[in-house]
């Protein structure tokens, strides 16, 4: 296949960063010219790894529940949010402008609409968030903002790989979660401005190879692709321990993990917790997005509408 990533619903077990199995990068002198092939060689190993993790074969046979896709398309929608709120940022800058197509590519307005039919209409105080993706949002504004030139790696990843598998993932959630025929609840699945999945990635590719970058960036770029697909499936084999607001912080840091919270719970637990400690990542809420300044707290939570 492909050197993207390809989404699915199960949430499912797997091994944590440390224990992944994956191969040494390619020398910088053996990766190919252009930069769209040398991402699909670096990333061969790590995304037949994805292909095969215990998540995705679930999902391939229709065994997904209800409850996991909802968390899965509950990660989505942050990744998205977090990713085109970069590529916004960086929509001039050279190292990204040509790969700018939101008309064609960007998912935060559908998976708004999956979010209302997902969490109901006050979705956006009871979507969770886990600690697998609070880090994958964190590393995306990092790169955004300290490392533009290596966003690339991020958009390839991710959009590639969803053009891929979208429609055939769609079809499966559907009749395994018994959804509506008219796509209701999977609009993340669908580009509607995009005719023809398999040209768009060959522009797609051909604007990638347009990039102008020096041999260290490119191999920064195809470290970062790999490292975009170890975030993926963190995110798609995370199993949290759930919290509401009311819940004890009692289990708070084990085994480094941060409990599912509705988006409103940050706020109310924020104001007597110190945010700024390591293992809460992605605790800290965005001021500028929700009025709502937290004394020590990072400005790492940008995902809050």
């Amino acid at each position: 296949g492909s050197g993207e990533i390809r989404e699915e619903g199960q949430v499912g077990k797997n091994p944590t960063p440390a224990t992944l199995d994956l191969p040494s990068l390619p020398r910088l002198h053996s990766l190919p010219q252009d930069l769209s092939e040398a991402l699909k060689e670096a990333t061969k190993e790590v995304h037949a790894q994805a292909e095969n993790a215990e998540f995705m074969r679930n999902f391939q046979r229709g065994q997904v529940t209800r409850k996991g896709f909802k968390l899965v398309m509950a990660s989505l929608y942050h990744l998205y949010v977090a990713l085109e709120e970069e590529i916004e940022r960086n929509k001039d800058n050279p190292v990204f402008a040509p790969l700018y197509f939101p008309e064609e590519l960007h998912r935060r307005a559908a998976l708004e609409q999956d979010m209302a039919f997902w969490y109901g209409p006050s979705w956006q105080e009871a979507v969770p968030y886990t600690a697998a993706t609070c880090r994958y949002v964190d590393r995306l504004q990092q790169v955004g903002r300290r490392e533009p030139e290596l966003l690339v790696a991020h958009a390839y990843t991710r959009y590639l790989g969803d053009l891929s598998g979208g429609q055939v993932l769609k079809k499966i959630a559907q009749k395994a979660l018994d959804l509506p025929s008219s796509g209701e609840g999977l609009a993340f699945f669908t580009f509607p401005n995009i005719d023809s999945a398999t040209k768009f990635k060959q522009l797609y590719r051909s604007r990638m190879n347009t990039l102008e970058m020096t041999p260290e960036v490119r191999q920064r770029v195809t470290e970062e692709a790999k490292n975009a697909f170890l975030l993926n499936i963190q995110v798609r084999g995370w199993h949290p321990w759930v919290a509401t607001a009311s819940s004890t912080l009692s289990h708070w840091g084990e085994d480094d993990r941060v409990p599912f919270l509705p988006l409103t719970s940050w706020v109310i637990l924020g104001k007597s917790l110190d945010l700024s400690v390591p293992q809460f990542p992605c605790l800290g809420v965005h001021e500028e997005r929700t009025g709502h300044p937290l004394a020590g707290s990072p400005s790492w939570f940008s995902s809050v509408s």
